[in-house]
């Protein structure tokens, strides 16, 4: 394995205050960098201070989009050691990714080493004020200088980190969705069970105007007949009917979340009756007719879990639990975080430990 070269950044910026906060607005003094030629494959593994690069206008990122990236987080443990969620699960993802964008594979245990001793160079950033964590970014571009339609031969990794806050303004608060019943987000044999940067794109109107109109996010319907739940713009979602919680299943549409695959295991562990299948909304209104809806809530890195305390389809408004965090919404919250901080056993062995000094 390449020996990965480290340069520090001789001036460091000052790290804030946890309850300063937000999400994704602050980078650490360090990122991780590496290289990808035919000739030498992924290559150059190498940390060096956070700061602009410079690239050429013709580089084929901007005109064609071949891009990935992943989202995970590093968390204060109570011995003041860092643990990583489940960093292996999102590395395998970002290559399921980059083998349907034609970018080649990265080694995972590479990625592992490389991304843990950037976290014990920059272990002070990460809080340790409950709520707050290390949010962990890697991402690929396509950089080749070329002005035509064909994967590049050259691309660049990056892995930068971000101290985090709540994802939402409300915090650990049911949100406001509104169900998209107009524009598409992704169909099947698309790139929607993927992350790459113009799934998200396809998403920015739909979600600006359902933030006018009071709500925090879009809930996704199918593209073939705008009938079935897909997911949330940022979360996968779940929904309790009458002691049943149901999610959408993995069609090839929707992102395969982590998030998602953990509360699935602890829910089946608690002996609490699960199941993938479709489900439509007029499904999903009928139950909040007879009252057999009990609670809506989304999963995602971000959020962890984000309770729905409202949901509107057209013009009808669904109000759950009274607008309250739901009872399964909390024990799950409570749980992960619990595991995540290292306050409940680990299990499933879903941490990945850095030691670190000072």
């Amino acid at each position: 394995m390449e020996r990965i070269t480290i340069s520090r950044n001789a001036v460091k910026k000052a790290i804030p205050a946890a309850d300063q906060l937000g999400f994704g607005q602050l980078f650490t003094d360090h990122m991780l960098v590496m290289d990808y030629n035919p000739e030498q494959g992924w290559h150059h593994p190498r940390i060096e201070p956070y700061a602009p690069f410079c690239v050429e206008p013709a580089m084929m990122v901007f005109h064609y989009g071949q891009a990935i990236f992943e989202g995970m987080k590093a968390f204060r443990l109570q011995d003041g050691n860092i643990g990583i969620f489940r960093p292996q699960t999102h590395f395998a993802r970002l290559n399921r990714s980059a083998d349907r964008l034609c970018i080649p594979r990265v080694d995972p245990d590479l990625l592992l080493e490389a991304l843990k001793k950037l976290l014990e160079i920059d272990h002070q950033w990460v809080p340790n004020a409950k709520g707050t964590a290390l949010y962990i970014r890697p991402f690929i571009i396509a950089t080749d200088n070329f002005l035509g339609v064909r994967p590049s031969n050259t691309y660049r990794l990056f892995i930068i980190l971000s101290p985090v806050g709540a994802y939402y303004a409300e915090g650990f608060n049911p949100v406001k969705i509104l169900v998209e019943n107009e524009y598409v987000r992704a169909a099947q044999g698309g790139i929607g069970d993927i992350k790459t940067p113009g799934n998200y794109a396809a998403s920015l109107l739909s979600a600006l105007k359902a933030k006018e109109k009071g709500y925090a996010q879009v809930l996704w319907l199918d593209a073939k007949e705008l009938k079935f739940l897909e997911e949330v713009g940022t979360m996968n979602i779940m929904l309790k009917i009458d002691g049943e919680v149901i999610t959408p299943p993995l069609g090839g549409s929707i992102l395969p979340g982590t998030t998602r695959d953990s509360v699935l295991t602890i829910l089946s562990e608690w002996g609490i009756p699960n199941a993938e299948r479709s489900i439509s909304i007029d499904e999903v209104i009928k139950a909040a007719g007879s009252g057999k809806l009990e609670e809506i809530f989304g999963t995602g890195t971000a959020a962890v879990i984000s309770p729905v305390g409202e949901l509107k389809y057209q013009d009808q408004v669904f109000t759950l639990n009274d607008g309250k965090v739901g009872p399964l919404s909390q024990r799950l919250f409570d749980h992960i975080t619990g595991i995540q901080y290292g306050l409940l056993p680990d299990t499933h062995g879903w941490l990945e430990k850095v030691v670190v000094n000072g």
